[in-house]
């Protein structure tokens, strides 16, 4: 197993907490900016991070903005990636069982660290359930390859 993480500089500070939670579990991690707090733009970094999952077949990702609302926006215009707004160990666990989620995205202003943890955990731990869940995602698919069939269309 591997993750990426990236975030913007409201979600910064946690980066290193979480490298090293993920570390501790024998996960590889790797860091795709920022190297600093100082102000960046979180599209910016939803999207390195989304094109990172996309070229690596079967790694994950986490995001991390001030409220995970933006940088989880700009990961999830990536064909193919589906990130998912958690806040808790339950909706990280449906992201997985329900939604194949392939990304983690949470907000440092909105989540502690303990919660953070436990949404970890359950990312790490939850399978895909597929069947029912499959031809669901399977629509989701399809609607990201018919959007992006239209190109500069979407506004």
């Amino acid at each position: 197993m591997k993750f990426y993480i990236a975030t913007d500089h409201a979600g910064f500070h946690y980066k290193e907490q979480v490298k090293d939670y993920i570390k501790s579990k024998g996960i590889e991690i790797i860091d795709l900016g920022p190297d600093s707090a100082d102000r960046v733009d979180y599209p910016d970094y939803g999207k390195k991070c989304a094109e990172a999952v996309k070229n690596d077949e079967g790694s994950f990702g986490i995001i991390i903005c001030g409220t995970g609302i933006g940088i989880s926006m700009a990961a999830n215009k990536v064909e193919g990636i589906r990130a998912a707004l958690c806040h808790d160990a339950y909706t990280a666990t449906m992201a997985r069982a329900h939604n194949n989620a392939q990304i983690l995205a949470f907000g440092e202003r909105v989540v502690g660290m303990g919660v953070v943890q436990s949404m970890i955990d359950a990312f790490i731990e939850t399978e895909f359930e597929g069947g029912r869940h499959a031809a669901r995602v399977e629509k989701i698919n399809e609607i990201d390859k018919e959007r992006c069939s239209y190109g500069a269309d979407i506004k």
